[in-house]
């Protein structure tokens, strides 16, 4: 029993001292971790190309589409949080007096509201918006580091699949680990796909509904609703309440930003909980205690980045648990899936 509590500390020690090393190299750890998961997304074309044109050409083409979704979706983000950013500040003036207007409602209504009077004002703005101007040149630097990780994996993706293939036949395991991998990059497409498809409906139900309720910004918000939802409950939460606040500021009443935070919460909900799981299937079913964790993990260790990262990096874990028999009792605990399912 004594040996059995130690064995337990150890895996403790080592798990954390994993996570101080992985938040101490998150430099180089995290664009390698983007870089695995785009190669697993973007294989299959560069293989289909390299059936018809040379490898070289093949590759550039594969990078060219990669990098192609890559701009664009750091463009639509920084536009959509740009153009928001932009607008509070010009209106700044104004907000600032609906602002004391709300303070003064709160005191007419015996709510001590003094502490909250000097949390909102223009400087307060002005750091906020060079914050973000320094994310966005912090994720083209991000970029540029994962493309060459991508260039370089994508020129030994097919010499890594022969050896594991070739040792495999010696070894079980290696072949147990290529198999592992290609199931992983198999499911890791398909929750992209999922990913993507729910998070468009997302973004156009947002946007259709911003335009019907009369808020200002409504395309903005649809494209900031659509890249959020990449990242499962935390983006999800976050394309809620910014327009919430939005709205808040823009009519001037608590009753209004209520009845926008319903309404986006309900497009929310009928997305990641009634029509996701459906298209997902039991394929890629997982814990949603799991899913949150992973979530939380990841940013806490790696900011936005992790935060997005972490369900794929789950759902590699859990695939290589389910290759083996001794983990394959932790694939089947983890998945969300009741006995006898998938």
């Amino acid at each position: 029993m004594a040996g059995q509590g130690w064995r337990w500390m150890l895996g403790l020690c080592t798990a954390i001292l994993a996570a101080g090393a992985l938040h101490w190299a998150e430099a180089i750890l995290a664009p390698v971790a983007f870089a695995l998961f785009a190669i697993a997304l973007v294989w299959p074309l560069q293989r289909a190309a390299q059936a018809r044109v040379p490898q070289t050409v093949a590759l550039l083409a594969t990078v060219l589409v990669a990098l192609t979704v890559l701009v664009a979706l750091t463009t639509a983000s920084g536009w959509g949080f740009g153009r928001v950013a932009r607008w509070v500040i010009a209106e700044a003036g104004q907000l600032q007096l609906l602002y004391a207007r709300n303070l003064e409602w709160l005191e007419t209504r015996g709510i001590d509201a003094s502490g909250l009077a000097e949390q909102f004002d223009m400087r307060r703005l002005v750091r906020v918006a060079q914050a973000v101007i320094l994310q966005l040149q912090g994720i083209v630097s991000f970029l540029a580091l994962m493309l060459v990780f991508v260039i370089l994996g994508l020129l030994e993706v097919e010499v890594a699949r022969r050896q594991l293939a070739r040792l495999g036949g010696e070894r079980p395991a290696l072949a147990g680990l290529l198999r592992a991998l290609e199931r992983t990059a198999a499911k890791l497409r398909a929750y992209m796909l999922v990913r993507t498809v729910m998070s468009l409906a997302t973004g156009l139900a947002v946007w259709g509904f911003a335009r019907l309720a009369g808020l200002d910004l409504a395309a903005e918000w649809g494209v900031i609703a659509f890249v959020l939802n990449y990242i499962p409950f935390i983006g999800s939460l976050l394309a809620t309440l910014f327009p919430t606040l939005f709205a808040a500021l823009q009519f001037g009443t608590w009753q209004a930003a209520v009845a926008v935070f319903l309404a986006l919460q309900a497009i929310q909900f009928l997305s990641g909980s009634y029509l996701e799981p459906r298209l997902a299937g039991a394929r890629l079913a997982l814990s949603p205690f799991m899913v949150l964790l992973a979530v939380f993990l990841g940013a806490l260790l790696w900011g936005i980045p992790g935060a997005f990262i972490g369900v794929p990096a789950l759902i590699a874990v859990l695939t290589l648990c389910e290759e083996f028999p001794g983990s394959r009792w932790v694939a089947a605990l983890l998945s969300g899936r009741a006995p006898g399912e998938g």
